[in-house]
């Protein structure tokens, strides 16, 4: 799972449920494939319970494509296809679907897949979190709403020690490109195990065979380690899609919060939720944590001083902007957080 496609040209910069209509990605034949595809067998085992796999990506097909003609008006069919996409991209079956066709590309003529929010994004979210690493591990202040403008010695050791945990990998290429940048300690995860092997591949014809690739989900996350810098590049977008989104999405939260170290880093980059958004569903799970940790012979004064597990640090200003209704918004939105 390694992201969304971007959004129409004209999206509501103030509103994730405008932005979450992506069903242009899901035409009737990608339905099929992901609804007779929804396992892909490998030496890797399955990462959730087959029966259950098929129940799920059933269900959304059904509740997408077989309603009676006499129910829907032509505003109705708009808006159970874009229901339909949300549904399909936030379950594994699509992706399980989606990988097998990028390997049979891969294997058959060498093509390494989508790049996920293009091959600029990428190349932005690359240097610009080795440039915060680089200035945090130098004791730089940093200003919360610039961009980090120096420029960092050449070979800098401190990327070199630092652990990289790419959450929702999908070809592994964003862990590529972070290994150009000096970083070394790199592992990618991915709940589709045809991902997995794609990344795996990948790795291993460009000359980066020393990045570690695991069969994992974020939401039910085995891993035993914390990582100094997490990323994330488009996963929590999609596991906003799912039919149970809200509920998954403080899953994710949950689990993240295990997998960052203390002061450590957790960069996220999104298509599908504003800055703001982002900033306000981390303001939420602080503010859950802190509650639920709170002890009832705890005096008050020092519940008000507790940290909050993650502090907006920075983020990517010179993605283009547009205006829409009076707001300034951007396609694509990069925070940095740092865990307490």
């Amino acid at each position: 799972m390694a992201g969304i496609r971007l959004p129409p040209e004209d999206p509501e910069p103030s509103s994730q449920q405008s932005r979450g209509a992506v069903c242009d990605l899901v035409s009737d034949d990608e339905r099929s494939v992901a609804a007779d595809s929804w396992s892909i067998k490998s030496d890797y085992g399955s990462t959730l319970d087959d029966d259950q796999r098929q129940t799920d990506a059933s269900e959304a097909l059904s509740a997408a494509n077989y309603r009676a003609p006499s129910d829907y008006s032509s505003d109705k069919e708009e808006a159970d296809a874009e229901e339909a996409a949300q549904s399909m991209l936030g379950l594994q079956s699509y992706w399980d679907s989606a990988y097998a066709d990028e390997l049979v590309n891969f294997r058959e003529h060498g093509h390494a897949g989508e790049v996920w929010f293009g091959a600029d994004v990428m190349e932005v979210v690359a240097s610009w979190t080795k440039g915060l690493c680089i200035d945090i591990s130098r004791g730089c202040m940093l200003n919360h709403v610039d961009d980090i403008k120096s420029e960092p010695a050449e070979g800098d050791k401190s990327l070199c020690t630092r652990s990289v945990l790419d959450i929702g990998t999908g070809n592994g290429l964003l862990l590529q490109e972070l290994a150009k940048q000096g970083f070394s300690d790199l592992t990618g995860t991915d709940y589709s195990e045809g991902a997995i092997q794609l990344a795996r591949s990948l790795a291993d014809r460009d000359g980066f065979p020393n990045i570690n690739f695991l069969v994992d989900d974020i939401l039910e996350s085995k891993l035993e380690r914390q990582f100094q810098l997490v990323m994330d590049k488009g996963t929590l977008d999609a596991i906003g899609l799912h039919p149970d989104g809200p509920i998954k999405r403080m899953m994710y939260w949950d689990s993240v919060s295990r997998l960052v170290a203390s002061d450590g880093l957790l960069v996220i980059t999104s298509c599908n939720s504003t800055k703001n958004e982002l900033m306000q569903e981390v303001e939420s799970f602080n503010q859950r944590r802190i509650g639920g940790s709170q002890d009832p012979e705890t005096p008050r004064d020092q519940e008000a001083g507790r940290d909050p597990p993650f502090q907006f640090l920075s983020y990517v200003r010179s993605y283009p902007t547009f205006m829409f209704g009076g707001s300034e918004g951007s396609r694509v939105t990069t925070l940095a957080f740092l865990r307490s």
